[in-house]
């Protein structure tokens, strides 16, 4: 008497067919709320549109709490409260705002400062460049740079608690506080049970697991001289972040100059020549902060520094005399990507 065998591919298959079976049918849906200075989107794969509203409005407000602590418009934010107190004593501090951080931190001191947190007041003489088209007072710069170091932030970790060195110094969060909002969504979307998710916050995204309709998610590199034309390169990404840093749309032109909005910490002056860096990471605590880096420093400096974490890599386009120049970290082409001809 015959007896059928049971391969280990039969198996394989078998199983791979209970677990399509057992995921009930999803459909895509979509939201998006204004949060952070720009637009949240949520794109998420869920059984019906009452998971999805339910999990979409907990993660968005998930965004807005982390808002309320790290915001530097907002005068009553844990951020503001504790530079508020910058040339007193430590200040304990959040969860978050401590993660967020002692990540800064990390990154400041790996990048010998190219990305660092303490640059808020030469941000906000450059917030006041964009609107006079005026360059910032040389006096003032210069005050505003004496306040500028990571080295002037003092984390104890036992305590949770931070110390601004200086009197006058102010933070500023917005190189990093978006991917983080971004993870932190996307975290919240999971708990609620939808793993097939991907949150934009402007140049910073986060995704889960992939698309019920593909085997990843299709993540597009925008050109340098006009982001809303197609792109020609393309990430397939799950479980993953991106982030993109340029000067596309943020930007002040003055006595004929452009100025990026990213600003260099050592010369107080926003980066000049047209850039886009993009990094690809683990999450967005880590993307957000490395296209900084990449930015101020340039690949052929920056990829080194960033190539240091696991799982990171990156891709510079940069506009020359004779057209876009592209670049990419060593491990930039073990990452799953396309391009359009």
């Amino acid at each position: 008497m015959s007896k059928s065998l049971l391969t280990v591919p039969m198996l394989l298959s078998l199983l791979a067919a209970t677990a399509l079976a057992a995921e009930p049918k999803l459909t895509r849906y979509s939201f998006t709320e204004p949060h952070m200075g720009t637009t949240f989107k949520i794109i998420v794969y869920a059984p019906d549109e009452a998971a999805a509203d339910k999990a979409s409005k907990a993660a968005f407000a998930r965004v807005a709490e982390l808002d309320g602590i790290m915001s530097d418009y907002k005068p009553a934010s844990e951020l503001m409260q504790l530079c508020g107190k910058a040339g007193g004593d430590p200040v304990k501090v959040s969860d978050d705002l401590w993660t967020v951080l002692e990540r800064a931190q990390e990154v400041a001191k790996r990048s010998d400062g190219a990305f660092d947190v303490t640059v808020g007041p030469i941000v906000r003489l450059w917030r006041r460049a964009r609107g006079t088209r005026q360059l910032p007072d040389a006096d003032d710069l210069a005050k505003a740079k004496a306040l500028v170091g990571h080295d002037k932030v003092k984390l104890d970790p036992k305590a949770h608690t931070v110390q601004l060195t200086k009197e006058g110094m102010r933070l500023d969060l917005g190189g990093i506080a978006k991917g983080y909002a971004a993870d932190q969504a996307l975290l919240v979307l999971k708990k609620h049970g939808l793993a097939r998710a991907l949150v934009a916050a402007g140049g910073d995204i986060a995704v889960g697991d992939a698309p019920a309709d593909a085997d990843a998610w299709t993540v597009g590199i925008a050109p340098v001289e006009d982001p809303l034309s197609k792109p020609k390169k393309y990430l397939l990404l799950t479980n993953a972040a991106v982030s993109t840093s340029g000067d596309a749309e943020r930007y002040v032109e003055i006595d004929g100059k452009r100025y990026s909005h990213i600003v260099d910490p050592k010369t107080g002056l926003g980066l000049v020549g047209r850039m886009t860096v993009t990094v690809v990471a683990p999450n967005g605590l880590w993307s957000d902060p490395l296209t900084k880096v990449v930015a101020v420093l340039g690949p052929e400096k920056g990829f080194p520094i960033i190539e240091q974490t696991r799982g990171v890599s990156g891709y510079v386009v940069r506009k020359t005399d004779k057209g876009e120049e592209t670049s990419a970290s060593k491990h930039f082409p073990e990452v799953r990507q396309r391009d359009e001809k």
